[in-house]
């Protein structure tokens, strides 16, 4: 391995640890843009959602009590997900994978644009069940597509009214689960060959410890800061989807 891929390795890693411990998602967004300049798609992608997997079961452990406080509230996101995943793989026929990461970036850009301008964010306090359902599911059907599963529960989730702890508790293990199913499919493909496997011993220490890093700012950060977090790195999330697609 060239120190010049070593390097781009490294950066990945720490970046997309550091926004998947701060925020509990994102490491995808931020990692592929390091990886994808000294790896195949498919390998950068295999290595990815690895990390993206370990590093989420930190933040998966630091809200454990809300996720055990919340059960039926996961489920409701993460069971229909679980439905809209092969539904995912089956839209990748008919629509161009491409065409529809474009259409969710330009969403993403809209939605964290308008709300970061806002003074005050909307609070749907009330229990909506059937609209949770339908996040999760089309989350995963969105994740089977076009690997983007947490787009819509962030989203979601960001004009919900809930406490920080409440809110990862949804987010962290949703993109857990998903991705290790996609980590899942990836070997069962043989995506895992001995240059990825060198590339994963590198990257894992590093993001897992970038991931410490951003877990201690999330632990400072008030529920309102939280809330405004999530609403940027939508509009962020979109900025590199859109240039990554585009350039």
């Amino acid at each position: 391995m060239t120190p010049e891929i070593a390097f781009y390795v490294v950066a990945g890693a720490a970046a997309g640890g550091l926004i998947n411990g701060l925020a509990g998602f994102g490491t995808a967004l931020f990692a592929l843009g390091f990886f994808l300049n000294v790896m195949p798609p498919v390998q950068a992608v295999a290595v990815v959602v690895i990390l993206s997997a370990l590093t989420g079961l930190q933040g998966v452990w630091i809200v454990r009590h809300a996720i055990g406080a919340n059960k039926r509230r996961l489920a409701r996101f993460l069971l229909p997900a679980l439905v809209g995943i092969p539904l995912g793989v089956l839209v990748l026929s008919v629509i161009e994978a491409r065409s529809l990461k474009l259409v969710i970036a330009a969403f993403l850009l809209l939605y964290g644009g308008y709300f970061s301008l806002r003074s005050r964010l909307p609070r749907f306090e009330k229990p909506t069940p059937v609209w949770d359902m339908l996040v999760g599911f089309f989350g995963g059907v969105l994740g089977g597509a076009a690997s983007l599963s947490g787009a819509l529960p962030m989203m979601w989730c960001a004009l919900r009214p809930w406490p920080r702890h409440e809110t990862r508790a949804v987010l962290q293990p949703f993109n857990v689960v998903v991705l290790a199913l996609t980590a899942l499919m990836l070997a069962l493909k043989g995506a895992y060959t001995r240059d990825t496997l060198t590339h994963l011993a590198m990257a894992v220490p590093v993001a897992i410890l970038s991931a410490q890093v951003g877990i201690a700012v999330f632990k400072r950060l008030p529920d309102a800061a939280f809330r405004r977090l999530l609403i940027a790195m939508t509009f962020v999330s979109g900025a590199v989807l859109m240039l990554r697609e585009v350039l």
